[in-house]
């Protein structure tokens, strides 16, 4: 279960690397949605499906790596690697602190505009297409994620549709559920609520900003575990600042303190404080093992 197979921390490489530019693109999804989840092999966790990690991981290695993502990541011992790898392939402990958050504190997604910052799996923005959001964009750092992990995760919760958009027991691995003819209908319907991207952040809000085709700013913005880097803090900040709307809200969850790359949620409030545009709580503290928080954030001035 990746609730309890989550790493209590993120093992990164030892050596910090300065921020590095990866130009955005936005992924379309294909018309055939049966071949999004071919030779993908589905579990559930909180009611939400997601695909089997391993088996894309081997998948992966026979060629469907683009990036080469996967077999850098062997090769390194690492989870992340700065600047070509940022952790998308792991499901961490936090986006489920994030998602309970959401039942707990009643957050209302019907009818918004959402952002799930850093996605990966993405099960926060199909959280928030369960909640009726109006429309929910994608954002991770590699392609191979988008188009591996992502889309796959969304369609099969769309596939699997009602109003929960997915349902099973805590955990049961099976066959992609492939041959529902009703819920394609109900799944391209929620999908035409997404958009996918990858690329740096700075790159997607240029992307976002700039394109011919209809924008406008998130009522909210979900990120899990996307602050164990200080030298990302800034293009981190300008992003929310760039596309959060003015009466927008953030919820961010994250470790205390990350081991390896020296980030943290204190460390990070601390940069938004100085920079003076938002302003910030602290909504929930989970004292397990290692310290982990959630950040509410929204502009000094909204209402």
């Amino acid at each position: 279960s990746p609730r309890l197979g989550a790493d209590k921390q993120r093992d990164e490489t030892p050596s910090k690397k300065k921020f590095c530019s990866k130009a955005a693109r936005e992924h379309d999804v294909p018309e055939d949605l049966g071949k999004i989840l071919e030779n993908k092999v589905m579990e559930t966790v909180s009611d939400l499906y997601y695909v089997n990690m391993s088996v894309v991981e081997m998948k992966c290695l026979d060629g469907a790596d683009g990036e080469g993502i996967v077999s850098k990541s062997i090769s390194s011992h690492s989870d992340l690697i700065p600047g070509v790898y940022e952790g998308g392939l792991k499901i961490w402990e936090c986006t489920f602190d994030l998602i309970d958050y959401f039942s707990e504190a009643k957050i209302q997604f019907t009818n918004k505009t959402v952002l799930d910052l850093g996605c990966g799996a993405g099960l926060l923005g199909i959280v928030a297409l369960r909640g009726k959001a109006e429309k929910v964009h994608f954002q991770d750092y590699n392609s191979t994620v988008i188009n591996e992990i992502t889309l796959p995760n969304v369609v099969a919760n769309c596939i699997n549709g009602g109003d929960r958009m997915g349902s099973g027991d805590n955990r049961k691995t099976s066959e992609p559920p492939l041959k529902r003819p009703k819920q394609a209908g109900c799944a391209a319907d929620v999908l035409a609520k997404c958009r996918f991207f990858s690329g740096e952040w700075s790159e997607v809000s240029q992307l976002l900003l700039s394109s011919s085709k209809p924008f406008s700013k998130y009522d909210v913005i979900v990120t899990s575990e996307t602050i164990y880097n200080p030298d990302y803090y800034s293009a981190l900040h300008d992003t929310l600042t760039q596309l959060l709307d003015k009466n927008g809200r953030v919820y961010l969850a994250g470790k205390a303190y990350y081991f390896g790359v020296g980030g943290g949620i204190y460390l990070f409030e601390k940069f938004i404080v100085e920079r003076n545009v938002f302003r910030t709580s602290i909504v929930k503290i989970i004292d397990k093992g290692l310290q982990r928080c959630i950040m509410e954030i929204a502009f000094k001035d909204s209402s």
